[in-house]
């Protein structure tokens, strides 16, 4: 067994450190990120992580960066034979990513070197991809351009949603992340340098970019909705009792329909875009839970002709 430094803040890397425990490898520290005030109360909030680990009895650190000598002689005084990053969400200088003897490994979740960066999932479902996948990097102090170690392909359905593809991407790249520890015990992990065509980038998504424009192609809304779905959620504004209200549109589905754009055609909630047109399928009023689309009409009817972000 191991002793490993796990690194990680999310609820997307709580599978992979479930799987390193479970494994019987030594934690001898998690780092995560520090607790932030959250709520009508302010409370302080710990990441899931911070929780996970705290509950298995592990000791947690939560320093605000790893750039001063103290925070790295700390790291180094773990011992650890490798540390594992999953969404963490700090730069690890130099002396971090040297300290373990086998250094860091990265759990990144695309088929690297597309989409590196803090949005991989979201911006890979955006641009339409069908395929990603979960991969192994040993880190360097590149974006995500260190070694691939390890690779598990992974389908990215029609109708699939960031949401739903990140679920699928933490089992499996939990399950990957224990394979290429086996593979570090037994003296057997190869890594190999990023090939330097087709890299992309995946910078966070921007509040401006979660508007939704139904006058583009039905597939970019599709797309759209599904890459930001459920977090920070696709919305559009809808004017009705005299005020407007925003609204999160949640999963759609790819439908026959002509019409303005923006327009309802028909009591199923299908909304007319630049060509083609979606079907509505879920969607959430502001402060208020997520729903179907026939729960919303039940509350809200929407008749045909109704118009989703129209002029102001």
């Amino acid at each position: 067994m191991l002793r490993v430094i796990f690194m990680g803040t999310p609820t997307f890397a709580v599978a992979t450190l479930r799987c390193l425990i479970a494994a019987g490898h030594e934690i001898v520290s998690v780092y995560t990120r520090a607790p932030r005030l959250a709520g009508r109360g302010m409370a302080e909030r710990k990441s899931p992580v911070h929780l996970t680990a705290h509950a298995q009895g592990l000791p947690v650190r939560t320093p605000t960066d790893l750039k001063s000598e103290a925070e790295q002689q700390a790291f180094a005084a773990d011992g650890a034979d490798v540390a594992v990053v999953v969404a963490y969400g700090l730069i690890l200088p130099r002396a971090v990513l040297a300290a373990p003897r086998a250094g860091c490994l990265n759990l990144h979740a695309s088929a690297l070197p597309r989409w590196r960066g803090a949005a991989p999932m979201q911006r890979a479902i955006i641009a339409g991809d069908t395929e990603t996948a979960a991969t192994v990097m040993r880190m360097d102090e590149g974006l995500d351009t260190g070694p691939v170690c390890a690779v598990d392909p992974i389908a990215i359905t029609p109708d699939m949603t960031a949401g739903d593809l990140d679920a699928l991407m933490a089992t499996r790249g939990a399950a990957l992340m224990l394979r290429t520890l086996s593979l570090l015990e037994g003296d057997e992990l190869a890594c190999t340098p990023q090939v330097a065509d087709g890299a992309s980038y995946a910078p966070k998504i921007g509040k401006e970019e979660s508007s939704l424009d139904f006058s583009l192609p039905a597939e970019v809304v599709h797309n759209r909705v599904r890459g930001l779905s459920p977090v920070p959620g696709a919305w559009v504004e809808l004017s009705h009792q005299g005020r407007r209200e925003r609204i999160k549109v949640l999963r759609t589905a790819l439908t026959a329909g002509a019409g303005p754009p923006g327009s309802v055609l028909d009591d199923a909630l299908t909304v007319a875009c630049g060509t083609g047109a979606v079907r509505v399928l879920s969607l959430q009023r502001s402060g208020k839970r997520a729903m179907t689309a026939a729960e919303f009409l039940r509350g809200l009817p929407l008749p045909p002709g109704t118009r989703f972000g129209a002029p102001r």
